[in-house]
């Protein structure tokens, strides 16, 4: 893939929310190659910061509002070639059920032990510590 193909798709942005011991994870109608369970993410809009598309994505997502806390980091994903930002978000009203009934399927908590039955290729290295240290048992 050519930097001018990334250039033309806009860059993706998915939200890392943990609640009481678990992150929560999203299963799209259509799967994205092997992805199928992903974190809640969508497309960054003109003009609109990584962290605040997170954040918009989760709302319309999963009805969840969150606050964004950190950039994780961000890279090209090796799967849909697409540049992905990762944050770190914090539950601040709602409860999470699928908002969205045309792009989701289902929505789960996932507790740390669990996440290689939801993404056994394994998670971006940055999101991975961030779990590791947040979803202590």
């Amino acid at each position: 893939m050519t930097q001018q193909n990334a250039e033309e798709r806009p860059d993706i942005a998915a939200a890392i929310v943990v609640q009481q011991g678990r992150v929560l994870m999203v299963r799209r109608r259509v799967n994205e190659g092997q992805l199928s369970w992903q974190f809640p993410a969508g497309e960054v809009e003109p003009d609109e910061a990584r962290e605040d598309a997170a954040v918009r994505e989760t709302r319309e997502e999963t009805g969840l509002d969150v606050a964004a806390v950190k950039l994780l980091g961000e890279r090209v994903h090796p799967k849909t070639g697409r540049l992905m930002s990762y944050t770190a978000c914090e539950v601040v009203g709602g409860t999470a059920h699928v908002a969205d009934t045309e792009e989701l399927a289902e929505l789960a908590w996932v507790a740390h032990g669990e996440i290689s039955q939801y993404v056994p290729y394994g998670l971006f290295e940055p999101v991975q510590d961030y779990l590791d240290a947040a979803l202590v048992s």
